[in-house]
């Protein structure tokens, strides 16, 4: 890559004998001089990678419209210069992403968003299978150096009290165990609504599983300021 400025390419392609002067040399070599330190300083783009299911992956909405694409364009515009990489699929488990890691960490991520668990409830798995997987994602990115927030869900009480408390339990007890950041509850904004009994549909798609384009702006727009938050202590130089 080049990294001459514009205005120092006319200079340094005049004849040799005028570059060779002793006068024309030293300009040159201190306007490179001064060129230097801008390019050197120059921080790349922060890459994001968000590991999850459908409800990464943005299922059922426009491709500008999913989590993904939104959570990008809200920390640009507060300031973040990062890339957001989307490793959602739809359908997959914690044994599904973690499954797919190696792929994942071919992307070469600064960080991680670990947003696994949902198809888990659904499907009534063993909370200690989901903590497992989780366990062994997490121990991975420790090993990569790979920073994580980990991103939770509340768990209904369909399957039973002792099923609820391990399911909730397992995103605050790894990420304590991993220094990882805990995002608590990704569908939040939406959740809240539903327990005061305002009218949510709106935030929903017509299968009441999957966020519409508005639920996912206000689980964005909820969640922006902690993802913020953890990505300025992952660009914090360490001591």
């Amino acid at each position: 890559m080049n990294i001459v400025p514009e205005n120092l390419r006319s200079l340094a392609s005049r004849p040799w004998r005028r570059a060779n002067n002793p006068r024309w040399r030293d300009i040159f070599t201190v306007a490179v001089l001064a060129a230097a330190p801008a390019a050197a300083c120059a921080e790349e783009p922060l890459r994001l990678v968000a590991l999850g299911d459908s409800l990464t992956q943005g299922y059922g909405l426009p491709q500008d419209q999913g989590l993904v694409p939104q959570l990008q364009d809200w920390l640009r515009k507060a300031g973040h210069d990062v890339i957001v990489i989307n490793a959602g699929v739809s359908g997959d488990t914690t044994a599904g992403g973690l499954s797919r890691l190696d792929w994942t960490l071919a992307d070469r991520p600064d960080a991680m968003i670990v947003a696994l668990g949902g198809n888990d409830l659904l499907r009534g798995i063993d909370p200690a299978v989901s903590r497992a997987n989780l366990d062994a994602i997490l121990t991975r990115l420790d090993a990569e150096g790979v920073p994580a927030m980990l991103v939770g869900l509340p768990a209904p009480g369909n399957y039973g009290p002792e099923f609820q408390r391990d399911f909730q339990a397992m995103y605050p007890e790894l990420a304590e165990t991993h220094d990882a950041a805990l995002y608590p509850d990704l569908l939040a904004p939406i959740a809240r609504k539903y327990a005061t009994g305002q009218d949510y549909a709106d935030l929903m798609q017509e299968d009441r599983l999957h966020p519409s384009a508005a639920g996912v702006t206000a689980i964005v727009e909820a969640m922006g300021p902690a993802v913020a938050g953890w990505l300025e202590e992952v660009r914090a130089p360490a001591d």
